[in-house]
């Protein structure tokens, strides 16, 4: 796995250019329709197109070295907003409909522990109880009502759970001039003796900035507003690794209780954020088969022993996306 993620660490800015590339990872390589057990650099694409409907610049090279491609179709990846569902439940539990009160609806995924003050708290992504905030832009501030149920789901102010906390800020790739990025380019390659690619010429607008999670908190009311075992699922004490082949599931507010396998590890991914097509660029992410929908994002996904694997937090209708609950927990300064 090792020479894997050097591979992907080294081309990953010349990989993640290419028009058709929306995310990478690390992964066995399928053959004809079965997995095999050679590791291999998995490309993740919007669509699949054969070589003669690319420019050969835009062709995702058969292997990177030593180490061989793999290229996998996951459609447009996008948050996952609310379709119907879920009603009003005191105390509420995870599972269940919950939103910051401008936002649709999505999935109260655990209540978790702040380490700080000891205190319980709700835990789902910020896109759900922050509206999907940098922090600067207004979208939400601390202390805004969180509803259950949603918005969405006929949630109003007389049915507030809970006051948004805190929250890592989403964050958006930052505006760049092509001639500085085609100066830094010719710097580096001739400083670092790079290998160039036929695509490494290629400038873009942006500074690329990354997230780790999309995640926040919200305090109850009062403490006897929620619940901690999960709809369909039960108690979650701890956390645990994720690991490609592990199978997963989780209780979600659309689709509830549904399972799959993780399929990728350590994914850098492009997620559509809006209709506007505007994006954010997500690192060292976990990607599953199909087994979500719109309103399931900030359900906790677990392993078939109850552990926690991670926070879903987007998808298509192909994959399910989510992030590594360890950085979660880090990030937010919470446990179970």
């Amino acid at each position: 796995m090792d020479n894997v993620q050097a591979v992907l660490r080294r081309y990953r800015k010349d990989l993640m250019d290419l028009d058709n590339v929306v995310g990478i990872g690390k992964g066995y390589k399928d053959k004809n329709g079965e997995t095999t057990d050679e590791l291999a650099a998995v490309i993740l694409v919007a669509k699949k197109k054969t070589e003669k409907e690319l420019l050969r610049s835009q062709v995702v090279p058969k292997a990177l070295g030593k180490v061989r491609t793999d290229v996998i179709e996951v459609g447009e990846v996008r948050l996952l907003e609310a379709l119907p569902r879920k009603e009003k439940s005191r105390p509420a539990v995870p599972g269940a409909s919950i939103g910051h009160y401008l936002i649709t609806a999505g999935t109260f995924g655990a209540v978790v522990r702040d380490k700080r003050t000891g205190e319980s708290l709700i835990l789902s992504n910020n896109h759900v109880l922050a509206n999907a905030t940098d922090g600067s832009d207004r979208r939400s501030r601390t202390g805004d009502p969180i509803l259950q149920p949603g918005k969405y789901d006929g949630g109003t102010s007389d049915d507030a759970i809970a006051r948004l906390l805190r929250f890592v800020p989403l964050r958006r790739p930052e505006a760049i001039s092509r001639c500085v990025l085609r100066r830094l380019g010719a710097y580096l390659s001739k400083r670092l003796n790079l290998q160039a690619f036929p695509w490494s010429g290629r400038s873009g607008r942006t500074r690329e900035v990354t997230n780790l999670v999309d995640a926040a908190l919200a305090r109850p009311l009062s403490a006897d507003l929620i619940a901690s075992d999960i709809l369909d699922i039960g108690a979650v004490k701890e956390i645990v690794e994720p690991r490609i082949g592990m199978p997963v599931m989780k209780s979600g507010r659309t689709t509830g209780l549904t399972k799959s396998t993780i399929r990728t590890l350590d994914v850098s991914l492009k997620v559509v954020l809006d209709d506007n097509g505007d994006y954010a660029v997500f690192d060292d992410q976990i990607l599953m088969g199909q087994m979500s929908e719109g309103g399931d994002s900030g359900s906790l996904i677990v392993d078939d022993k109850h552990r926690a694997v991670g926070l879903l937090f987007a998808g298509s209708d192909k994959i399910t996306l989510a992030n590594k609950i360890g950085n979660v927990f880090d990030q937010l300064a919470i446990e179970f």
